[in-house]
């Protein structure tokens, strides 16, 4: 069930490997958003979980089905672009996670990296901490 107006908005951060663009999201988010939002940290790992737990994440879960799960719930979901390329990361993001979060009614706010077997052109080659502050933003809009 999608979450009703009156409650905390949700956003969905999913990572894999170790978690550490995870973590740092997350950090971003807790440090730079209202208390009306709740943060769940999704990991294709238990590492990754770990991780972003750690970075001050609201929820936890680990693998597939929390994600299949998890997308339903939220009003955004936020991770590196290679979440809606099955196979990614090493094999990590299955073809069902990401459908699962291609197909979600969810917001998606990606961020490109390399990991993930393509090329985005257009983007221009910054940092990822770069872009956390510019991730932010584009919350706050949609909120």
């Amino acid at each position: 069930m999608k979450n009703i107006k009156n409650e905390k908005k949700i956003i969905l951060v999913v990572d894999g490997m170790g978690g550490g663009l995870g973590r740092a999201i997350v950090e971003t988010l807790k440090s730079g958003l209202s208390d009306d939002t709740e943060v769940i940290a999704v990991g294709t790992n238990s590492a990754a979980t770990a991780n972003m737990l750690k970075g001050g994440a609201d929820a936890g879960a680990t693998g597939e089905n929390a994600v299949k799960y998890n997308v339903r719930r939220a009003d955004f979901i936020i991770g590196s672009s290679g979440i809606v390329i099955g196979n990614s990361m090493h094999g990590e993001i299955s073809p069902g996670i990401a459908s699962a979060i291609s197909c979600a009614d969810a917001h998606k706010i990606l961020l490109p990296v390399s990991k993930c077997n393509a090329t985005f052109l257009g983007t221009d080659d910054r940092p990822l901490n770069a872009l956390l502050p510019e991730m932010l933003d584009v919350l706050k809009i949609g909120f």
